[in-house]
This record gives structure tokens, C-alpha cells and sequence, in this order.
């Protein structure tokens, strides 16, 4: 027995046509990033470490005071690091580095702003971002594939009708793509670092961050089958 592969191309009869849909939007972010990373320096290794941690603390508590504005709160990587005498022989540690680093997501853009300021000024505290994003079952990536699939059809439609012909049928539809593509520029991140003396008694006036758009791109290849053409 043997199985016969399908013809990729059409015939006189019941000619293809491929065509290539794109879709391309440009919506609001859903979400924001913010990178924090909390330093401590000190002569002995405990007292890095006991300074890392209360400003840690610290941080942690200010941010879980923003309650449902922040929607997740990571600690990425945490460090603690000796850092040796300039000169002798000797394996002398002059001093330890130690650092966390954060990140918290927030839905809520009006209390983005005050968070970084208040964030920034923590005792050496820096603060990176916002970075913009919408989240992964946004419904602008439905939206968009949805509009490439309607722009393969109707350009399909327009090399039928330029022959005299009509769409009979689809023959095949591959999703190549269809994602938030675009990295976060250096254009439209904020960096913010506290001074190592510690933060303000008064609370610092906050961010003005107005939200970056974001592209959402969408992309099919189609396959139809049109009537005969009229050539």
C-alpha cells in the first residue's frame, strides 16, 4: 500500500493562491517592571550582612504596604562579595559587598511613581525601569492574529478578483508568529540611586511615568483554493 503525498500547488481546475497576513497594533501596557537592588558595605562579613538585610527588609515592607498595585514581588539573585587590599601578598579582605536584587510588577501606574521616588530614597537603594509590558494572554495578541487572518483573506480575495476568480476554500493557515516583540529601550527606563547617608525625613514628591505604547505584531501564511480563472 502506498500513500500518495498532497500536490503543495494547485491545478487549472482548482488553482492556489498564498498569500502572507500581517497585523500590527499599537495598544497601552497592562503592566510595569521595576528593578531594585539593595546594597550594604562593611568591614566584616556579619555586619554586610546584617545591613543587607534590614535595608532588604525594608524594602520588602514598602512595597507589600502597595497591597494589590503590586502584583508580583521577586528576589532574583542575592550576593555577598570580599573585596581584597589593593596591595601585599596576603589575602587581606579590606571590606564585603553585599546586594539583592528585586523586582515587582505593578498593574497599577498611579502608584508606580510614588513607589520608585520612595523606593529611590531608601539608604542605598537604586531603582531601574519602568519597563512596560502587556501580559502574556492580553487580548491584543488575539485581536492582532485575528486581524492577520482577515488580511490574508482579503488579499487572497484581491489576487482572485485580479484574475476574474473567487476563494473556494482555505487549504492551510500557519501561525508564524504572533507576539510582543519590542525591548524595552533605554529611551524609556528611569534610573534612580539613593544616597548611601539614607532617605528623607519628608516623603519625596513622586514620579510623573507616563506609560510607553506597545507594538503587538501578528503573522500567518494561508493557502486557498479559487474558482477557475477567467484568463
Amino acid at each position: 500500500m502506498t500513500t500518495t503525498t498532497p500536490l503543495s500547488y494547485g491545478t487549472p481546475e482548482t488553482p492556489r493562491v498564498a498569500v502572507r497576513g500581517e497585523a500590527r497594533l499599537e495598544v497601552d501596557p497592562e503592566i510595569a517592571r521595576v528593578g531594585i537592588t539593595v546594597s550594604a558595605r562593611g568591614t566584616d562579613r556579619r555586619g554586610a550582612l546584617d545591613h543587607l538585610t534590614r535595608r532588604n527588609n525594608q524594602v520588602l515592607d514598602l512595597v507589600r504596604s502597595y497591597g494589590d498595585a503590586v502584583e508580583e514581588l521577586e528576589t532574583g539573585a542575592f550576593s555577598i562579595t570580599p573585596q581584597l587590599a589593593d596591595k601585599g601578598r596576603h589575602e587581606r579582605v579590606r571590606a564585603y559587598h553585599g546586594r539583592v536584587y528585586l523586582t515587582a510588577t505593578l498593574a497599577d501606574f498611579g502608584a508606580l511613581g510614588e513607589l520608585s521616588t520612595r523606593l529611590a530614597d531608601l539608604e542605598l537603594t537604586s531603582v531601574d525601569g519602568p519597563w512596560w509590558a502587556l501580559r502574556p494572554d492580553s487580548p491584543a495578541h488575539r485581536e492582532a492574529r485575528q486581524e492577520a487572518v482577515r488580511e490574508a483573506v482579503k488579499r487572497a480575495r484581491e489576487y482572485a478578483q485580479a484574475l476574474g476568480a473567487e476563494l473556494a476554500a482555505i487549504v492551510e493557515l500557519a501561525d508564524i508568529g504572533a507576539e510582543n516583540a519590542p525591548l524595552p529601550p533605554p529611551a524609556a527606563s528611569m534610573r534612580a540611586a539613593a544616597p548611601g547617608y539614607g532617605g528623607a525625613a519628608e516623603q519625596p514628591p513622586a514620579l510623573d511615568l507616563e506609560p510607553r505604547r506597545q507594538t503587538v505584531y501578528a503573522h500567518v501564511n494561508a493557502r486557498f483554493t479559487m474558482t477557475r480563472p477567467a484568463l
